[in-house]
């Protein structure tokens, strides 16, 4: 956890952003309920988990202690299990999602944060919007008061030089800011989901809010 840190740290100082403007994810998804333990008791209170069936054993045993991610593709019948577990879901991606997400949380009378997820890269195995659909599909959830749209989540193609990762990243970035250019939601989009063990020094150095690090930070247990 110490040498992330330290890279964390690096991309920071090098495009001139503030420490604190970043935050860590411990994606957790391939390791077990005792290393998300030992992760949340070092102090790394951010937590994702990306199917609810590998994640509710260790969200019964530790949900209390720490702010959980869900960062999966959101199937709608699972909504009722994530809504009030979850403070923040990465993966919004089409209408009735968005639908079901405000009528479970209007029946717990909370309101869930969400990230648009993005396809930037136009790569026909990720799931999310194409940026062209975004504008559009903010209006058309402009009536879901209970859906807060914080931020823009992307993934890049994975790369053995993560600077090629570089355009992916900054195309998320300026979507944003477009997007508040038009004024399509109530308060501004201010975070971005984005960067991964890979790829998080570029996506920090292009304006990351979030970065999602398993491998890099947890590692990747068997079984």
């Amino acid at each position: 956890m110490l040498e992330v840190e330290e890279r964390v740290a690096r991309a920071c100082a090098a495009s001139g952003r503030n420490r604190s403007d970043v935050h860590v994810i411990a994606v957790t998804k391939y390791v077990s309920l005792e290393t998300v333990s030992a992760v949340l008791e070092a102090g790394l209170m951010q937590i994702a988990e990306s199917r609810w069936q590998d994640a509710e054993r260790k969200w019964k045993a530790l949900g209390d202690k720490g702010t959980w991610h869900f960062i999966g593709h959101l199937q709608t019948n699972k909504v009722k299990d994530v809504i009030g577990k979850f403070q923040y879901i990465h993966s919004l991606d089409r209408l009735s999602l968005a639908q079901e997400l405000h009528k479970k949380a209007e029946a717990i009378e909370q309101d869930v944060h969400v990230f648009l997820q993005v396809n930037i890269s136009g790569e026909d195995t990720k799931f999310g919007l194409s940026p062209e659909a975004v504008p559009g599909f903010l209006r058309d959830i402009a009536s879901l008061n209970r859906v807060k749209v914080i931020g823009l989540m992307t993934m890049a193609p994975f790369e053995g030089d993560p600077e090629l990762t570089r355009p992916v990243f900054r195309g998320l970035r300026a979507l944003r800011d477009e997007l508040n250019h038009l004024v399509l939601t109530p308060e501004p989009i201010t975070e971005l989901s984005m960067g991964m063990s890979n790829d998080f020094e570029v996506a920090i150095q292009e304006g990351a809010t979030w970065v999602r690090l398993g491998t890099v930070l947890v590692g990747h247990e068997e079984g």
